[in-house]
């Protein structure tokens, strides 16, 4: 037997209430936890259809239909909104019995894309100790059943592998969670040999250096230095029959990274040519979540490290997304800009210990947060369930870059430039890159700073 998923009773729930009198098929995405010994599956939401499949709902009459560009934008906007720990963990598909034989080959071409799309982004790579298994599920409409299976995403020409899908009410009601905030800082240089290079490209080469920060960290869990090997529930509390108690528990994690050389090693520092740069500064909040059975201090850790990574890397994206979207031209008589910065929210599931999370622009209204998660997850977010984890944020654009200045970050705010963005799957991703190229080929440089 190949390995085992535990799922939220919810999740199915959620999959048996489609109605495919409708429409032929409806496919979405899961989402969870990987663990050594199971996986865990926490969520499941249905991939918006395009407002042209809206108009006609009958046209998607066969699985070549289904659009695999479409699927992997919706998984990159909701892996956005997954905080540390949880992961797109793979695809489920909703047929009708006609449907049935052409399933596999369409889900395993889209549980391959969807991995590859998301981590084309990330600022890391699976480690070998990383679960590769990705899950796909076919439901029947008609007769209900369930056809669980899983593909190695590490290697391209892996077969098919049964699975066990087991429901379990309350699975995430006891899982654990990480705080902490993290103080960046961080100079990213635009050379100007590389202009064919877009922004997001230059910028991310610029993260990858400081990544090696983060990975090197020291990690100390409410005040102490734990063994990696160890149980994050070690010394815990027991119950009266010898269990450790598994109510939901939130630990506070300071990062301590190396910020100088150590006097044995010679600095590597070089002279570069730079068109501008891009400057992230202040303090973001991370949060991560890991399952309450044996769960081990390495794999909190990991997770937490890998939601300093993300929500960083996240924030540049969304800020460069919505400066090109909304078209915002240069001050002529200003060589600074200032723009305001997303900063991050978290939103509770029904049910859970867990939070999902998103990022909002100072003057976006809370009713945009909620269609945003009706759209993209399917869920409906009530006031009460959000919590703003962050004061607002601003950043700095300077599109006439003096060689002093790249160096240069002690000049105060200006001129504020209030911006809206609604974080809507954007279906003409070939604009968007283009404008990116334009606008470094014509020698704007960016100073991001977050407050």
């Amino acid at each position: 037997m190949g390995r085992s998923y535990i799922v939220e009773e919810a999740v199915g729930r959620y999959l048996l209430h489609f109605n495919n009198q409708e429409k032929t098929f409806v496919s979405g995405l899961l989402i969870g936890q990987c663990s050594s010994q199971r996986d865990y599956v926490v969520l499941a939401t249905r991939t918006p259809p395009r407002e042209e499949q809206n108009e006609d709902t009958r046209s998607q009459s066969h699985l070549d239909d289904l659009d695999e560009e479409w699927t992997t934008a919706h998984a990159n906007q909701v892996s956005r909104m997954l905080p540390g720990g949880l992961l797109v963990l793979g695809i489920f598909i909703i047929t009708t019995p006609d449907l049935g034989k052409d399933v596999q080959t369409a889900l395993r071409r889209l549980v391959f894309a969807v991995e590859k799309s998301i981590t084309k982004k990330r600022l890391w790579n699976l480690t070998e100790d990383d679960i590769s298994d990705r899950v796909t599920l076919h439901v029947c409409s008609s007769t209900k059943k369930i056809l669980c299976r899983t593909y190695d995403i590490r290697d391209p020409k892996s077969s098919a592998k049964p699975a066990d899908w087991k429901y379990q009410s309350g699975l995430s009601n006891s899982w654990l969670s990480l705080d902490c905030t993290i103080h960046v800082n961080i100079h990213v240089p635009l050379s100007s040999t590389t202009a064919s290079y877009s922004l997001e490209k230059n910028t991310k080469n610029g993260l990858s250096r400081w990544a090696k920060q983060i990975e090197g960290g020291v990690y100390l869990i409410n005040g102490q230095v734990k063994e990696e090997d160890c149980e994050l529930l070690e010394g815990q509390k027991k119950s009266s029959r010898g269990n450790t108690q598994t109510t939901s528990q939130t630990f506070d994690v300071r990062v301590l990274t190396h910020l100088l050389l150590n006097s044995n090693h010679r600095s590597t520092a070089t002279v570069q040519v730079c068109s501008g740069s891009v400057n992230l500064k202040g303090s973001v909040t991370c949060r991560a979540y890991i399952h309450s059975n044996k769960p081990k201090v390495k794999d909190a850790v990991q997770a937490l490290k890998r939601d300093i990574l993300n929500t960083v890397s996240d924030r540049c994206e969304i800020l460069f997304e919505d400066l090109l979207m909304n078209e915002i031209p240069s001050k002529k008589d200003s060589e600074k800009e200032f723009h305001a910065l997303p900063h991050r929210i978290f939103v509770s599931i029904p049910g859970s210990s867990v939070m999902l999370c998103d990022y909002k622009f100072g003057d976006e209204s809370t009713r945009e947060i909620q269609d945003r998660f009706m759209e993209l997850l399917d869920q409906q977010v009530g006031l009460d369930d959000i919590e703003i984890a962050e004061d607002i944020n601003i950043a700095s654009i300077n599109s006439c870059m003096k060689r002093e200045d790249i160096i240069d970050n002690t000049y105060q705010p200006k001129h504020l430039v209030k911006t809206t963005v609604a974080l809507r799957i954007k279906q003409n991703i070939g604009v968007v890159i283009a404008a990116v190229v334009a606008l470094l080929a014509a020698g704007f440089s960016f100073h991001y700073f977050s407050d």
